[in-house]
């Protein structure tokens, strides 16, 4: 085993014996040889492109979907695993037996390894992980090119689940799995990383297509985290479509329904205000889930990843059930929509009715619904209010939430930012700080939440709005600092899509990501600026200077 792939990696540097979010060596390395076989497919796919042989949508949805299951915290079921490797190898054949006459034999061998014996897949991945690239900076490259893809395919598959699929978003991935199986120089792997921020910014905008065309733009609201007296559904993750249809068969049930984590932006959204048993919001962010499970009492809906493993004397167990991507053992699996139909979370809903109602952990509300549309509708009183000088910096903290001690640096930039600063946020980094008074500016709050992690998009929206707005030419000139929390994948491609938009000065932590090598940091340093988080009141005295 050895898996870099997020922000809490041991000693920064790499997990070997057991990933420190709870997956196991054997987990791990199904992960990995899962992945080359999609590189596999990758490499069929282009080879076909190039003798102008198109890929059919479905291939490329499931390469996403694959992909999306070896997020940090989606699967940790090696059952369903195999399951996975054992679907993509069809897929690889299936892809190779309509195009061979056409793109011929010669392939890279994940293109033509197979294996029906399970008890291989182990020999197989140990072979074929991380570590198979000697080079340091070419694995770096290569490592920060499949991460930042990984994110490109959760959002790609959220979309899809709305009926928006991008042939070009689909093409880069196969194009972008088969470049890491090529030997590529130092300037074409780093072209292709920077792709990967363009497509990840067309991605993100054909996901914010998907969401608010089915459910409408978010809209300023203010969510209870209180509790009801009915029994509750907790639902966590991000799959809005997974929102509604669990919302329309709750209805008049007497069961309640109440987001967690990820979630919570659901209730920004119209559509889903017309359902006066979505109560609000269940506790904080994804690593607080084994405490917020416990006192919750019903039963929860994980729908995308953020699931973390569970305490040996945990209560909870027996009330979670996963779907889409995300696989734990011992939990009941609600199987995929099938011809049209919606899942059917029946069963859901008959034990929420045999549960209490949730204990109560807090109360009061929270404002979010600060997504573009929202913004866009308040530029006036935006634009005065920086004009006047009310509003002397806006400040991006979106991203991820996490454990170490050391995101508490966020709760502290938030405390100690001047009054006439504005936070804009997307992503759980937004529990660290959204429960704060931190007062508003003329009537604008200094918490803009826009949303799930997804929902950068709008802030980079914002800012492009902002700079036409002032008449600037580069995005850099306007008040506007990101001091950006992370933690897994689809981070590192948001963070990919800023740099491909032009920002600079990134302030990143609480560690730089143990899968860029010194040299290719130093790429990223010269060209873009990016920087470690330091302290508080430092990192705020120089954000307030712009610097």
């Amino acid at each position: 085993m050895f898996c870099f792939q997020c922000q809490e990696t041991a000693k920064n540097q790499g997990c070997t014996v057991k990933g420190v979010c709870g997956k196991e060596n054997d987990t791990a390395i199904l992960q990995d040889l899962l992945i080359y076989n999609l590189k596999g497919i990758g490499v069929i796919a282009s080879a076909a492109k190039a003798k102008g042989i198109k890929t059919p949508k479905e291939t490329g949805l499931f390469v996403s979907q694959a992909l999306f299951t070896t997020i940090t915290n989606a699967n940790f079921n090696e059952e369903k695993l195999v399951d996975w490797i054992q679907q993509a190898q069809k897929v690889k054949k299936d892809l190779f037996e309509s195009v061979k006459d056409k793109v011929g034999t010669d392939l890279h061998e994940s293109a033509n390894w197979y294996s029906d014996d399970t008890a291989s897949f182990k020999a197989k991945a140990e072979k074929i992980g991380v570590l198979a690239t000697e080079n340091e900076d070419v694995r770096s490259l290569r490592e920060l090119l499949t991460i930042g893809l990984k994110g490109i395919a959760a959002y790609a598959d959220h979309a899809a689940v709305l009926g928006i699929e991008k042939d070009e978003i689909y093409d880069f991935i196969f194009e972008a799995l088969a470049s890491t199986t090529k030997d590529l120089s130092v300037d074409e792997m780093v072209g292709m990383v920077l792709k990967a921020g363009e497509v990840a910014v067309t991605t993100m905008a054909a996901l914010d297509e998907a969401n608010t065309t089915a459910y409408g733009h978010p809209e300023l609201t203010e969510v209870n985290i209180g509790v009801g007296t009915n029994p509750g559904i907790l639902i966590s993750g991000h799959d809005l479509k997974d929102m509604d249809e669990l919302l329309k068969q709750t209805e008049g049930t007497g069961v309640d329904v109440y987001t967690h984590g990820e979630m919570l932006p659901a209730n920004y959204y119209p559509a889903f205000k017309k359902y006066d048993h979505l109560k609000g919001n269940y506790g904080s962010s994804w690593w607080h889930q084994n405490e917020d499970f416990e006192s919750f009492n019903g039963p929860i809906l994980m729908t995308t990843n953020c699931i973390i493993p569970m305490k040996k004397k945990n209560t909870y167990k027996d009330r979670v059930f996963t779907t889409g991507v995300v696989g734990y053992p011992g939990t009941t699996h609600i199987d995929d929509r099938v011809s049209g139909s919606a899942k059917d979370f029946s069963k859901i809903v008959e034990l929420a009715k045999t549960c209490k109602a949730p204990e109560e952990i807090e109360t009061g509300k929270i404002v979010g619904g600060f997504a573009h549309n929202q913004v866009l509708a308040l530029a006036d009183k935006v634009v005065d209010a920086v004009k006047s000088g009310a509003i002397k910096r806006f400040v991006v903290m979106a991203g991820c939430d996490g454990r170490q001690k050391g995101r508490n640096y966020f709760t502290e930039v938030a405390e100690k930012l001047p009054k006439d600063a504005i936070i804009l946020t997307a992503g759980c980094a937004k529990y660290r700080y959204n429960k704060l008074d931190l007062g508003d500016i003329g009537g604008i709050p200094r918490v803009l939440d826009a949303g799930q992690c997804n929902d950068c998009y709008s802030l980079a929206v914002i800012a492009l709005k902002l700079k036409e707005v002032f008449e600037l030419d580069d995005i850099n000139d306007l008040p506007l600092s990101f001091d950006i929390g992370w933690y897994e994948q689809k981070a590192v491609a948001v963070l990919l899509a800023l740099l491909h938009l032009g920002i600079k000065g990134i302030r990143l932590g609480p560690t730089l990501p143990a899968f860029v090598s010194p040299t290719v940091l130093n790429v990223l340093v010269e060209n873009f600026d990016i920087k470690l988080i330091t302290e508080p009141d430092a990192d705020v005295e120089a954000i307030m200077q712009g610097k």
